[in-house]
């Protein structure tokens, strides 16, 4: 890592120039982080297998035409991704009560939501990433409004994917973030998933049980983060079936075993 330019570090990942024009590498980190970098921990493993399980999901995506900024994964740690321009919008699409819902409307934890809704927060960790309306989008010029409707669109496709594929392993989708880039191609721009899909962006529950298997582990200090992370991958057929739970360190299966 040390021979390349670094272009930006952030919580959980690093960015560095790509071997090619419109590209960076994406590197995960074992890093976990909470309540805006007040609760810190490195857990082995997690960047590895974050790197997997988001991979799997943008590979998903673009099979159903939602373009991503994944290009191909380059080893355990690192993506090759396009660049982008990051629009400062992180979009949360919720299904079931949880996390700051329960505390700003005081509804029940866990209980469905009537129907799915989308949320706009201003990627800010000074400020706290604060909710935030279409009003302020458009009025301070963070995205315009075909934008807004284009990441809303974008984000129900998103959640009616990855509801089922989660559903069809065990797991209910409770809710998720995910970010969007502006990529450019000559006087073109379009909208285009960046960031990641992983646990650590996502709220997952096991249907039977309801065990928590995403960073909510991390966040109310309950253990077995990167466990559960494990097992989210091997339901996803990331890891070998018959790899333990338990084990030290992930064990990942091949390309060709996939």
């Amino acid at each position: 890592m040390a021979r390349r330019k670094q272009i930006y570090e952030g919580k959980a990942k690093i960015l560095f120039e790509g071997p090619e024009p419109g590209t960076l590498i994406q590197y995960f980190k074992d890093d976990a982080t909470a309540f805006n970098n007040q609760k810190h921990a490195v857990l082995e493993g997690k960047g590895v297998l974050n790197n997997r399980i988001s991979e799997f999901i943008m590979m998903g995506l673009e099979r159903i035409s939602v373009p991503t900024h994944f290009i191909r994964r380059l080893n355990m740690r690192e993506q090759l991704v396009r660049h982008v321009e990051i629009v400062p919008i992180e979009v949360v699409v919720r299904n079931f009560v949880a996390g700051s819902l329960v505390k700003r409307l005081g509804l029940e934890d866990g209980s469905a939501l009537p129907r799915s809704i989308i949320e706009f927060y201003y990627k800010n960790d000074e400020l706290g990433d604060p909710l935030v309306s279409e009003e302020h989008i458009t009025a301070f010029n963070w995205a315009n409004p075909q934008e807004i409707d284009d990441m809303m669109a974008l984000a129900l496709r998103i959640n009616d994917y990855m509801s089922g594929m989660f559903a069809g392993v065990g797991i209910k989708l409770v809710d998720f973030k995910i970010e969007f880039g502006r990529q450019y191609e000559g006087d073109m721009m379009r909208l285009i998933v960046a960031d990641e899909i992983s646990p650590d962006s996502c709220r997952l529950w096991d249907m039977e049980t309801g065990d928590i298997m995403d960073k909510d582990r991390f966040r109310k200090d309950l253990g077995g983060v990167t466990e559960a992370y494990r097992e989210v991958a091997r339901r996803l057929g990331v890891l070998r079936e018959n790899e333990s739970s338990g084990a030290r360190g992930p064990v990942l299966v091949s390309d060709n075993e996939k």
